[in-house]
């Protein structure tokens, strides 16, 4: 026995993605947060962009008084919801999505958060190269202002390129290239990975992980149906862990779990940000989903250990 996972790891889950109500709903957003804060399970909540001030700043308040081991704010939605894309070949449009980022990272900062993540945008084949550089370009202007700022740790998260959000970061060729580019020029630069794209993105744990995680500081954990798309859940949906056609259950998730562990990322030194991404599906309870979330990672540490 290595130890209990409290010991290699700080647990938590996307407030947006756990309770997608609270998209339409600003108030609901207190009414889940609350369930989140109140779970001694864990010790992480990673939060979204919040329209309404007077509801940000209640959020910011009760974070503080669960007395929180780590916060993180995605800014994946900021361009996505916008239609807004940081590679862009139009750089008034490109320059419009860093604009949004920034606005994410002061709003990042407000919360306390430690991470600020994004993801690329969209791209065609014929022009690549071409996007490649201006991402580098934007990653470098996201990195510059929040390193202005504080050390909050600017990351781009890996998607699917084929299958729905078709993103330029992408397969681990080109993440690997990324990383060694940007890191070694900044220093709050990293990369997010999560076990629910590694299928989308047609790869092994091995092929996925091993060339980036000397610039990992932050994952995921969830899954995926990709094995057809007339199927319920198919694409970048994160399903419960277990769901019909799905392709992560208590046995991948340890897997995922023992590679992270055996390469050093999962330490008792650092005990680095793990969290869900899980997302009810039509007709689920949020509550219950998340309840499969928590009792499944236990089980999948049982076979790591």
């Amino acid at each position: 026995m290595i130890g209990s996972l409290e010991q290699y790891m700080r647990v938590g889950t996307i407030h947006h993605v756990s309770y997608p109500q609270t998209s339409s709903d600003e108030h609901e957003k207190l009414v889940s947060l609350k369930k989140i804060l109140c779970d001694e399970f864990f010790d992480v909540v990673e939060v979204g962009h919040v329209n309404d001030n007077a509801v940000r700043q209640e959020m910011i308040s009760m974070i503080g008084t669960a007395h929180l081991g780590g916060v993180a704010f995605g800014g994946q939605g900021i361009t996505l919801s916008r239609k807004l894309n940081i590679n862009d070949l139009d750089t008034e449009r490109r320059l419009l999505a860093v604009q949004a980022l920034k606005e994410g990272i002061d709003e990042a900062y407000e919360f306390g958060a430690s991470h600020f993540a994004f993801l690329a945008g969209r791209y065609t084949d014929d022009t690549i190269e071409e996007s490649f550089s201006v991402l580098v370009e934007s990653i470098a202007d996201l990195c510059t202002y929040a390193g202005k700022k504080g050390n909050m740790i600017v990351e781009i998260e890996v998607f699917d390129y084929d299958i729905e959000k078709c993103s330029l970061i992408g397969p681990v060729d080109r993440v690997e290239r990324l990383a060694q580019e940007v890191a070694s020029r900044f220093s709050n630069f990293k990369v997010q990975i999560d076990s629910s794209h590694i299928p989308l993105l047609h790869e092994t744990l091995d092929q996925n992980i091993l060339p980036v995680v000397p610039y990992l500081s932050h994952v995921h954990m969830g899954n995926a149906v990709m094995r057809g798309k007339e199927l319920p859940g198919y694409g970048d949906n994160h399903p419960r862990f277990g769901y019909p056609n799905s392709e992560n259950d208590t046995q991948e998730l340890a897997d995922y779990l023992r590679i992270l562990l055996q390469l050093g990322f999962l330490n008792k030194l650092e005990r680095p940000m793990v969290s869900f991404e899980v997302k009810p599906q039509p007709g689920e309870d949020p509550d219950l989903v998340l309840a499969n979330a928590k009792r499944t990672l236990k089980q999948a540490w049982m076979k790591v250990t």
